[in-house]
């Protein structure tokens, strides 16, 4: 696949995020550059700067693993960005040819992932896919994400609410770190699979749409869905701060299963509570879902 225009301003990008201080190089004179020049990560990674320079104009394709570990070293690239770059290359070396295909809109989510979530009432859950779409949510779930599932032109995507939906800032307490977060891991899956059409078409539509998700794009970070805490104002229950958990099903790494808690003895666990009382009263039957048995 040629990626090479990706491969060129991750690299570029990594390298300009990097001052000489931080790689314990001399400084001499005034620097044109804001970052590290090729020839110093050249130096840094053991290549020569004519190599270094064919690599960051794209050529990744065949590069062996000492080389990338060492580009990696020089760059300062974390896991996730050390994965990434294994990922382009990985891309630059599949056979030129294979043609884009259309992934299923709407992966099943099997009978016992579905029974599992049924057995936690009182905690809200969700099954996610790569794309950002809900497959499957419990009545706690819908109801925490009563907004997103309220919106219509998000089709129960949580990165087209966050950027395309008013309702996103007020939802999301930090929205600014919950949407930097849905573009790198977004960047992270476009990466380990180019030829997902629905994938690219999310992308860019999101690109087209929002000018905030168009910034975030161009600066090239990655990446992936961590524990932590999340703070939601809901418009029902008011202000829940939850801690999450995300666990990734061995059958199939692009589908991941959400679940929020609250400490004991905190307002958010007397929220949820409510939250609970809330969802009883407005909301109807589940709406029908995927086959379970895929």
């Amino acid at each position: 696949m040629d990626n090479r225009a990706e491969i060129r301003a991750f690299l570029k990008s990594r390298r300009d995020k990097i001052t000489p201080e931080q790689a314990g190089l001399p400084v001499y004179g005034n620097r044109r550059v804001a970052g590290l020049r090729r020839s110093e990560v050249a130096m840094l990674a053991g290549v020569s700067v004519e190599y270094y320079t064919r690599l960051e104009r794209g050529s990744l394709g065949g590069v062996s693993d000492a080389v990338l570990d060492a580009l990696a070293r020089a760059l300062r690239l974390d896991d996730t960005e050390r994965a990434h770059l294994r990922d382009l290359a990985r891309a630059a070396s599949a056979r030129p040819g294979r043609a884009r295909r259309a992934a299923p809109a709407r992966p099943a989510v099997r009978a016992g992932v579905r029974r599992m979530l049924d057995a936690m009432p009182t905690l809200p859950a969700f099954v996610t896919d790569h794309r950002f779409d809900i497959l499957l949510a419990n009545p706690l779930g819908r109801a925490l994400y009563a907004p997103v599932f309220e919106d219509a032109t998000c089709a129960g995507n949580t990165a087209r609410f966050c950027f395309l939906s008013p309702a996103a800032r007020q939802f999301y307490v930090d929205w600014e770190q919950i949407a930097q977060t849905a573009v790198g891991a977004l960047r992270v899956q476009a990466a380990k699979d180019p030829y997902d059409r629905e994938l690219s078409n999310l992308i860019g539509e999101l690109s087209t749409r929002s000018d905030a998700f168009r910034v975030m794009w161009g600066a090239h970070d990655v990446r992936v869905f961590r524990d932590g805490m999340k703070r939601f104002r809901h418009p029902a229950v008011g202000q829940l701060d939850l801690d999450h958990e995300t666990m990734f099903l061995a059958a199939d790494e692009q589908i991941g299963v959400a679940v929020y808690s609250a400490v004991p003895g905190s307002p958010a666990e007397d929220g949820l509570k409510l939250l609970a009382s809330w969802a009883a009263t407005t909301q109807g039957p589940a709406p029908a879902e995927t086959d379970a048995e895929g």
